[in-house]
């Protein structure tokens, strides 16, 4: 029987349900700054992606922050983000349950996001004891979604093969990162009416339907193995 597969699941919007509220704290502190934007804005269009970058996008259709403001900004709202989930953050529906299924896969999480956030997520969440220290985030490393570094460096930290990981994630930056590492995906697509999966990805709807994908992909992978 061939070893259980490495998933490397993402965060915000795939583990916790964290977007609403930092598009509602993006949509409270870009505007004090110059920045126009809305909670819905971030759901619709920057889901996933880097803070700077969505930063500077703005800044090319409004007018560019004042460099000096951005450390003071980024401060502010990392600080009102952790208190949102410190107080209102939850699972995923269904990912507490699927974590305890899969609990013989070796997992970690890969997030676009700093070490601090993902942290806070977990704890906040109650998932920090499915990962342990097996976070990894873009910050500390360096590279951001959707750069396929990010996950390539997360499974050589894991000891594990590209083609041995299940990436599984809900934004297209995280899917796109997956696919160009060569790693099998999996897109939670909780939001089909506004978002496509791209070709060579997984798709799936509620987080109950993992297992299923995730035996599938176990099975594939097994077929491909020299007998």
């Amino acid at each position: 029987m061939s070893l259980p597969l490495c998933l490397l699941f993402d965060s915000d919007g795939t583990l916790v349900d964290s977007e609403i509220l930092l598009g509602e704290v993006m949509g409270n502190i870009l505007p004090t700054f110059g920045l126009p934007f809305s909670a819905r804005q971030y759901m619709e269009e920057f889901r996933g992606v880097r803070f700077r970058t969505i930063v500077d996008s703005l800044g090319e259709r409004h007018g560019a922050l004042n460099e000096e403001h951005f450390p003071a900004m980024e401060s502010e709202m990392r600080r009102l983000m952790e208190q949102r989930m410190r107080a209102e953050l939850l699972p995923i529906d269904g990912i507490p349950e699927v974590l305890e299924i899969l609990a013989a896969h070796p997992k970690a999480v890969v997030s676009n996001g700093p070490d601090r956030k993902i942290r806070c997520a977990m704890e906040s969440a109650g998932l920090a004891r499915h990962f342990g220290n097996n976070l990894f985030s873009a910050y500390t490393l360096g590279v951001w979604k959707p750069d396929p570094r990010l996950y390539l460096q997360a499974a050589e930290a894991m000891g594990q093969a590209p083609e041995r990981c299940i990436v599984i994630d809900d934004a297209t930056v995280g899917v796109v990162a997956g696919l160009a590492a060569g790693m099998q995906v999996i897109h939670l697509n909780r939001f089909p009416e506004e978002e496509e999966t791209p070709k060579g990805a997984i798709v799936i709807h509620h987080a109950s339907e993992l297992p299923k994908s995730v035996v599938q992909l176990t099975a594939k992978e097994s077929a491909l193995q020299p007998l």
